[in-house]
């Protein structure tokens, strides 16, 4: 197996989920949430109209909390400006902000011509916050029968949870495919970054966004060599098939356990029902716990051999060749776990063994936590959670130190 690496002032890999947090990406909220109205935020994926700047100081907390653990906080925002100083990266991204059908010809070239015109940062906001028809002089059919306040190019308010648009699996990134409209231009902007920043300079790609989809939360590094991935709405049984075959050809698991899970709006992903707090244990929705099943995915090199269905905790301790997973549920009976596992309770994220940063709101959930020995950090997400996201979800870690194989 690949490791982390770390050289040349170059830091990056995972291999589980809870080996100590040393790097992340997050993303701050900026005007992309203001773009958020009651006529767009169903199809934008909001189930409410967020303060902004209460949102900001909200994740402005959630920043330092990892700070004051010692985490080095990158920004994507910080990370795209930074890339698009490079030639290649702006004509790339003008070029996928404009490929848009819905634009037609003559908005399209008045769009990439005012678009090359922007210095970095003025881009990397035009790709971020969206452009609406009313901030543009283009003139043409398509405007003219466009309402003012309709998009051209599409705000991106789940820029947010930065964990759904790559994930580094040891050594490697995985830029995602996103399953979603609102969020498939998202997967552009993590590829601008991994492809142009100095900082990741060479980096190994082992997915991209032109792939089967697959998301990031979906995507469970459960130990060395050991991934589970959600399979539904969001990563297809295409996507992990695609994703088993891409990690074993770079030998960088023996075993991709794959988990059907119900599709609701508060079940979209995997870690909103399953997140590790310790190496040997789990937090779990219990309402759907005993229902997970696992199929486990192997390879002997040439062809993927694929196990009979096993409950998810039976087969993630055989894949990690330990006797049992601790479980630990969301809230004391149902009702509770159904309400906190909507309030994001289930999608903690680990700092390291034993410590993991939750919402505050989840309280029975963060008191069954300390119960079983872990520590929690807790932060406020009224505003944050409107997307229906939790700590997991607004972060993509980039290094962790190594787990004992």
């Amino acid at each position: 197996m690949t490791e982390a690496r770390q050289d040349s002032g170059k830091a990056y890999g995972v291999d589980s989920e809870v080996g100590a947090l040393r790097t992340v990406m997050l993303h701050r909220p900026g005007n992309e949430l203001r773009r958020l109205t009651p006529r767009n935020n169903d199809k934008l994926l909001f189930d409410g109209i967020p303060w902004v700047g209460r949102a900001q100081d909200e994740h402005d907390a959630f920043a330092q909390a990892l700070r004051d653990r010692d985490v080095e906080v990158l920004y994507l925002g910080e990370l795209l400006t930074e890339s698009l100083a490079d030639p290649a990266a702006r004509a790339q991204a003008v070029a996928g902000a404009t490929e848009d059908l819905r634009l037609g010809d003559t908005l399209r070239e008045y769009l990439q011509a005012s678009l090359g015109e922007l210095d970095p940062a003025g881009l990397a906001e035009a790709l971020m916050a969206g452009v609406r028809n009313d901030e543009v002089r283009a003139g043409g059919l398509v405007t003219s029968l466009l309402a003012h306040e309709d998009f051209l190019i599409d705000p991106l308010p789940n820029l947010l949870f930065t964990r759904d648009s790559s994930v580094w699996i040891q050594d490697t990134v995985a830029v995602t495919s996103l399953a979603m409209p609102a969020r498939m231009r998202e997967t552009q902007l993590t590829e601008l970054i991994y492809t142009f920043h100095p900082r990741f300079a060479g980096v190994d790609k082992v997915y991209d966004h032109q792939l089967e989809h697959v998301e990031g939360g979906d995507v469970l590094a459960l130990g060395p060599g050991v991934l589970a991935v959600g399979v539904g709405e969001r990563t297809t049984p295409a996507g992990v098939e695609r994703l088993a075959r891409r990690v074993f050809s770079k030998d960088l698991a023996h075993t991709v356990l794959a988990v059907p899970i119900a599709q609701q709006r508060a079940t979209m992903h995997l870690d909103t029902v399953c997140t590790m707090v310790d190496k040997d244990a789990v937090l779990m929705y219990p309402n759907m716990a005993e229902e997970m099943r696992a199929l486990a995915v192997t390879t002997d090199g040439d062809q993927l051999h694929i196990a009979e269905p096993e409950p998810f905790l039976v087969a993630a301790a055989k894949a990690l060749g330990i006797d049992t997973l601790r479980r630990i549920d969301t809230g004391l009976d149902p009702v509770t776990a159904e309400r906190e596992q909507w309030d994001d309770g289930n999608n903690t994220l680990a700092l390291a063994p034993r410590v993991c940063i939750a919402y505050e709101r989840t309280v029975e959930t963060n008191a069954r936590l300390e119960e079983s020995g872990i520590e929690v950090i807790r932060i406020s997400g009224s505003e944050l959670g409107s997307g229906r996201g939790g700590p997991r979800c607004m972060s993509c870690p980039v290094l962790r130190s190594p787990m004992t194989a």
